[in-house]
């Protein structure tokens, strides 16, 4: 059973007592931590020219990327053990001092430092806000909670970019690390209150109440030294991954190499059966993975195909995006809304195939020259599929752990989306350059993506536990 840190009230929803500090305490971590990885990618340029740093330029990206990997998996281990505080209350701080060591960097080698540290505590937040998420809020208020966390995590990509830029030009980019750490500290103190009645871990220590590195429905709980070793290595596999598309002639070797090693290194990463599609939460890992890869590899290349082919401003072509955004918040509400009028399954069963059918308005668009009307309709459908998609994925995470096992599974949730949209933006990188019409190029991108979001629709039903 689970113990609830603060004393549930019938009908109470998640911006009212007693949930409203750690609802506004959490969300303000997931905005910043969002905001941090979209102003980074404004203010980078600036910061590698006026430090010298090109070499390190595309590092300074892959970097928290790989580091994140082991955030993820030392938070899930430390929650399942003594509960999530410990690990938010650490993941906060090294999330904080990456920023600090960023933000006053006079060498482009110190902000890379700065960038793998803040990757570690950001992935490690992660986790342990889900595990938080499990021990304070009772499961009827998971959609709502988890729909508030998809908005916080939207709305910086409508405003990160502008803010950053506005702060780089009036004041300094070293503000842009510095200004979050700042705005850290009070939301951290909003979540303390609720943490202090959240259970630790079970009495033995080891993960799992039953004492034998598995729960009753078979999840695979290793925790120890020789599974943060794996991390590592999944690591070093999204490391390579992000690099490879940098190195033309030795880059597919690399990505392919990065590959296997990524698939090798995440099967004690994951629940048993993840990567056959096991029915029940192995498929929700799984589908968690496929649904990233499939929008974000489209994602990406989507503003390249209105720049290239329909001579769309750059800045036009990111309103793309913004559509997306907007239909995947608006969605998150819908699906919170609903609650359990919309079951979990039906949910993503649906969301998958709105990112599907997105993806080939892109790809028909691109083959038979469409409008670019048609495409830019489509994303925002697929920002809708995965405003549906992502949160009920969450929520069936959770509703299939143990209390023993929240940070195992809330961490391997957070690996398939890593690796997934890695796997992903390696693959479609190594495809786009293999076609000599740039048409060829982006249709084969949207080929790539299409079949992984249908492998998705295909594996949704077996969700439902």
């Amino acid at each position: 059973m689970r113990e609830s840190a603060v004393s549930a009230s019938p009908g109470a929803g998640i911006l009212q007592r007693p949930y409203l500090l750690v609802t506004v305490g959490a969300c303000a971590l997931v905005f910043l931590a969002a905001f941090e990885s979209l102003a980074v990618t404004t203010v980078m340029p600036v910061v590698s020219r006026e430090l010298g740093g090109a070499g390190l330029y595309a590092l300074a990206f892959a970097g928290p990327l790989a580091t994140g990997v082991i955030g993820m998996v030392g938070a899930g281990n430390w929650s399942d053990r003594h509960g999530p505080v410990g690990p938010l209350l650490a993941s906060v701080a090294v999330f904080a001092l990456g920023l600090l060591v960023a933000g006053t960097a006079g060498t482009m080698w110190v902000v890379v430092a700065g960038r793998l540290v803040q990757g570690l505590g950001g992935g490690a937040m992660t986790v342990a806000l889900y595990v938080v998420v499990a021990r304070v809020y009772p499961p009827v208020l998971h959609p709502k909670i988890f729909a508030a966390f998809s908005s916080a995590w939207v709305i910086p990509s409508l405003v990160g970019p502008f803010a950053a830029g506005l702060v780089a030009q009036l004041a300094s980019w070293h503000w842009v690390f510095l200004g979050v750490v700042v705005l850290v500290l009070p939301a951290l103190a909003m979540l303390l209150p609720a943490l202090r009645g959240v259970r630790s871990g079970n009495a033995n220590g080891n993960g799992n109440a039953n004492g034998n590195g598995s729960d009753p429905a078979g999840v695979q709980v290793p925790w120890a030294l020789r599974r943060l070793a794996w991390a590592a290595l999944a690591a070093l596999a999204v490391l390579g991954l992000n690099l490879s598309s940098g190195l033309p002639v030795a880059g597919p070797l690399l990505a392919g190499a990065a590959v296997v090693i990524a698939l090798l290194a995440v099967r004690p990463l994951v629940p048993r059966g993840t990567l056959t599609a096991r029915r029940g939460l192995p498929s929700v890992i799984l589908i968690r993975g496929l649904v990233a890869a499939g929008f974000f590899g489209a994602e990406v290349y989507l503003p390249y195909l209105l720049v290239e082919r329909y001579a769309f401003s750059p800045t036009f072509a990111g309103l793309t995006l913004t559509g997306g955004a907007l239909a995947w918040a608006a969605a998150s509400g819908v699906q919170s809304r609903l609650g359990g009028r919309l079951g979990s399954p039906a949910a993503v069963r649906i969301g998958s195939v709105m990112v599907l059918l997105a993806i080939a308005l892109a790809l028909v668009t691109t083959a038979l020259g469409w409008p670019a009307a048609v495409a830019i309709a489509g994303w925002v459908l697929a920002g809708g599929g995965m405003g549906l998609a992502y949160p009920r994925l969450s929520v069936m995470t959770l509703a299939l752990s143990t209390p023993d096992t929240e940070g195992f599974n809330s961490s391997a949730m957070s690996i398939s989306d890593s690796l997934g949209g890695a796997l992903a933006l390696a693959a479609t990188g190594i495809v786009f350059t293999a076609f000599t019409t740039t048409a060829g190029s982006f249709a084969g991108v949207f080929v790539l993506t299409a079949v992984i979001a249908a492998a998705a629709v295909a594996m949704a039903p077996r969700v439902a536990h």
